[in-house]
């Protein structure tokens, strides 16, 4: 059994594998959509209704609120966050 990286940090094993940058990118969107379906909740918001609200399908909505799908746009986000009463908020660090 290989123990390369025993020790390491898990964003280094990533960054060895050449996988940290897709595997952010899915953390982000999962916590998105998770912090979309939690806001939802709250508010006792259907999916009908928060598709009304962002002026889309529900299929397009659905897309969104899917952890596995990482190929969402901005604008379509910030519909999403504006429907729930939130801004959506992106900084480069």
């Amino acid at each position: 059994m290989s123990r390369k990286h025993i020790g390491s940090s898990f964003d280094a094993f990533l960054e060895e594998e050449g996988i940290r940058d897709a595997a952010q990118a899915h953390a982000i969107k999962r916590v998105v959509a998770w912090q979309i379906e939690e806001a939802m909740k709250a508010q006792g918001v259907s999916k009908v209704e928060m598709a009304k609200r962002m002026k889309t399908s529900r299929a397009q909505l659905d897309r969104l609120l899917d952890p596995e799908n990482d190929k969402v746009q901005l604008d379509t986000v910030q519909r999403a966050a504006s429907a729930v009463g939130k801004k959506l908020r992106l900084e480069l660090i």
